[in-house]
């Protein structure tokens, strides 16, 4: 299985008082993974999303910790397909400091259209169903 990967070097300001990165970052390390994975293999779809034609809606997301990461730790993000179905994409994450495991999440996003104040389920852009093919677990 291939998996598409994000590096990140933890900064000093997503560490708590304790020393330690703070819980939520992974979630948003997940959302640096997602759109660095677009702007390389999807870059139409980003376009998309930049124009309000797209939304991402992250509908679920998880994680699970099993180590803990400190400032200037270099993480890989290993990012996963999980699953399409309709409208919508599941994505698994693993979190890796060197071969250690440290973390691992899990995201729901679907594809909607903006309509007014309304939102409509729109199919899976072709461009990001073929990008993510690649990524299938």
């Amino acid at each position: 299985m291939s998996a598409y990967r994000y590096r990140h070097v933890v900064p000093f300001d997503e560490t708590n008082l304790v020393g330690n990165v703070y819980f939520a970052h992974y979630l948003h390390w997940q959302g640096h993974c997602r759109e660095r994975f677009l702007a390389d293999h999807a870059p139409g779809v980003l376009k998309s999303v930049a124009a309000g034609e797209l939304a991402l809606v992250t509908v679920s997301c998880s994680m699970e910790y099993f180590a803990e990461c400190y400032a200037l730790d270099a993480i890989e993000v290993e990012m996963t397909l999980g699953g399409q179905a309709g409208n919508r994409v599941d994505m698994g994450f693993r979190f890796r400091r060197g071969d250690v495991v440290v973390a691992a999440g899990r995201q729901t996003v679907a594809c909607m259209q903006r309509t007014g104040d309304r939102m409509r389920p729109v199919p899976v852009p072709d461009e990001l169903v073929a990008a993510l093919a690649a990524f299938a677990g």
